[in-house]
């Protein structure tokens, strides 16, 4: 599992944007990316930041990818070569090959509360892939997929009580939940506008192929 070092708010404040890295907190007004736009606001007040430089600015892109979806910088590096040898445009790949992990298919469909529970409960070997037992949250899903939560698990209790906390929220289009029988169906690919993290993937590329 990744480690945070630092203050996970901290983190979203200096990227500018929710991470989801404190799961419920980031919902309510106690975010800290919110309560940071909200004061400047009512300041008014212009804040001068140093100039960043191309490549700070490219590898601040990588970083915020990195972190929202919980990836080191080997796993990642081996996702964008995954990216360009598949067909399509590279960094839409990329994105597509993030959102299709396990760990965040888990997050998305509103079982846990951020994707570091999903790492947790998928370290633990609480998640069936197909019929298997898959304790890697990197694993990439497919289309046809079906995971399963163990009908047994010691999560059990608590993945019901944010399916029912979450249940207004919409599920993305590339997969199909079954709150019942606790199962997820991955019907095809996510889309880039899918991706909800406010991201521009080509200085990414553009980083990795200098």
């Amino acid at each position: 599992m990744t480690k945070m070092t630092k203050p996970l708010c901290k983190t979203c404040k200096k990227y500018g944007a929710k991470l989801y890295l404190k799961g419920r907190r980031c919902e309510t007004a106690k975010c800290a990316v919110e309560m940071r736009d909200k004061k400047k606001k009512r300041k008014g007040a212009f804040v001068k930041r140093r100039k960043i430089s191309e490549y700070g600015i490219q590898l601040m892109e990588k970083n915020k990818v990195k972190i929202y979806y919980g990836v080191l910088e080997r796993q990642f590096r081996r996702y964008f070569d995954m990216a360009k040898k598949q067909q399509g445009i590279t960094g839409e790949n990329l994105l597509k090959l993030l959102e299709s992990r396990l760990d965040n298919t888990v997050f998305r469909a509103n079982w846990v509360y951020s994707r570091r529970m999903a790492k947790q409960v998928i370290n633990h070997g609480e998640i069936r892939v197909n019929g298997k037992r898959v304790d890697r949250p990197g694993y990439v899903l497919k289309s046809g997929d079906t995971v399963q939560l163990h009908p047994e698990s010691k999560y059990l209790k608590q993945v019901k009580e944010c399916i029912e906390e979450y249940k207004a929220h919409m599920l993305p289009g590339w997969m199909q939940a079954d709150s019942e029988n606790l199962s997820i169906n991955i019907v095809r690919a996510p889309l880039r506008d899918e991706v909800t993290l406010p991201i521009n993937e080509q200085l990414i590329v553009n980083l990795y192929s200098k």
